[in-house]
């Protein structure tokens, strides 16, 4: 399964580096959120779904 925030971040043509320096964390941090590894807090979910044009369910409901 394809992760939904990889896939936006794709989408929207940013690299994790890009997408980390935009919500204050590193590249392996966002790397380890799209390989499902870490659980990034509500604070961290929100920059990231504002920054990528996206809802939480968009990026981190599973159905």
């Amino acid at each position: 399964m394809v992760n939904k925030i990889k896939l936006a971040r794709m989408e929207k043509g940013l690299t994790q580096s890009q997408l980390a320096e935009a919500v204050g964390v590193t590249r392996q941090t966002i790397g380890l959120i799209e390989k499902n590894a870490y659980n990034p807090s509500l604070q961290l979910c929100l920059a990231i779904a504002k920054k990528l044009n996206k809802t939480l369910n968009d990026l981190f409901w599973e159905e």
